[in-house]
């Protein structure tokens, strides 16, 4: 039961780093088009902002993953009593 709820995880959430990859990146480059296209030095910083934002937002998602696949078997056998 363990290895199917683990396998379902993983799945949903590379579905959901691969959907934010594409999302981070085409929200980059309409923060960046906007930024050069303005003519307004406030929207400019509202749009450097805004991209900063998404990249880290891609950055949390990404992490949980990391944290996931990396750090997560390393404390495999401490969730037991001896």
């Amino acid at each position: 039961m363990f290895t199917v709820a683990d396998d379902i995880i993983r799945t949903v959430y590379n579905s959901i780093a691969g959907i934010s990859t594409a999302l981070a990146g085409l929200m980059s480059a309409v923060a960046v088009i906007g930024a050069k296209m303005s003519n307004n030095q406030h929207k400019v910083d509202q749009a450097w902002d805004w991209l900063k934002r998404v990249w880290i937002a891609w950055a949390v998602i990404n992490g949980i993953g990391a944290f996931i696949a990396y750090v997560r078997p390393l404390l495999d056998g401490y969730n037991t009593l001896p």
